[in-house]
């Protein structure tokens, strides 16, 4: 069961329409195994050939504002649950916040770029941070709640399948068992009937916990900041079911377009947003060649 609650927060400015995902994980310094996230997923479904330049090529990106005002709130909603009980107010999540967009910039260079020149300021940065925060403090009570785990990676290999990887922003934990999986969102929630994308991705991680732990998650919950919504669905067994059918599928596509050496663009109205018009053959750009090496090795293709 589905349910998008209306919870209506103070006014704050609109963030950017698109709504960030993660940034594209840099090459680690020892080989991980291959393993497909739902932010690559998503990748796949939009555009077979922005994943192959994600996860593949793993061609720059621009620094994106919204992305870095993503991970500024994530990492300052994190940090907070390190306060005692009692503590967790807006003014302490307000005070963590320059502290934690050092330590962004720090793992980040590339975000300089957005506060310099004539670009955004950090009070910019601040208090468009701070505005979200406000937001998040009108839909939960942190100090009411003790996580079990904030930032948790999860993985989980599939039998004869994939290797499913992500990171959860919170798992909460019942005295009963019970779990709820929580993920923060700086955009805005999707308009009615639009709702798929945002629970494949929370299917995938209940997916995973169910998979790992034995026990199906009770509450998926999306938390969107750019507009106080609460986005909670009830997943039964058979819905995660059906979301590793359609993991085994996509995987299987994505090892077929791999083994043919062809990942194909598809032009939608999410193109707009895309940093690689110059090398899609959509907008008359040739991609780099594809080097069958690479993608064997990023791909864990046999």
């Amino acid at each position: 069961m589905t349910t998008i609650l209306p919870v209506r927060a103070q006014p704050v400015e609109p963030v950017e329409p698109a709504e960030a995902v993660r940034p594209v994980e840099p090459v680690a310094a020892s080989p991980r195994s291959p393993a497909l996230s739902p932010s690559r997923a998503n990748d796949f479904m939009q555009c077979p050939l922005l994943f192959r330049f994600r996860m593949i090529d793993r061609l720059p990106e621009p620094p994106s504002p919204a992305a870095a005002r993503g991970t500024l709130v994530h990492s300052v909603l994190e940090r907070l649950y390190d306060a005692p009980l009692g503590e967790r107010t807006p003014d302490a999540a307000l005070r963590l916040v320059p502290d934690e967009w050092r330590r962004l910039l720090e793992s980040e260079p590339r975000y300089q770029e957005l506060t310099a020149g004539d670009g955004w300021t950090e009070e910019d940065w601040f208090g468009g941070a701070g505005r979200l925060l406000h937001t998040y403090f009108t839909l939960e009570d942190p100090n009411r709640l003790q996580p079990e785990a904030r930032e948790l990676r999860v993985e989980h290999r599939l039998a004869d399948g994939p290797l499913l990887r992500g990171i959860v922003d919170r798992l909460d934990v019942a005295p009963d068992g019970a779990l709820r999986v929580v993920d923060y969102k700086t955009g805005k929630s999707p308009r009615p009937g639009y709702e798929s994308n945002a629970l494949f991705q929370m299917r995938f991680y209940g997916l995973v916990l169910w998979r790992e732990r034995g026990v199906l998650p009770k509450m998926l919950q999306l938390v969107y900041l750019g507009d106080g919504q609460v986005l909670r669905a009830e997943p039964r067994e058979r819905e995660l079911e059906l979301t590793e059918q359609k993991v085994r599928a996509l995987w299987a596509a994505i090892e077929k377009a791999g083994h043919a050496g062809e990942f194909r663009p598809r032009r939608s109205a999410l193109c707009g947003w895309c940093a690689h018009q110059a090398v899609c053959p959509e907008f008359e750009g040739t991609p780099p060649e594809l080097d069958p090496a690479l993608a064997a090795e990023r791909l864990g293709l046999a």
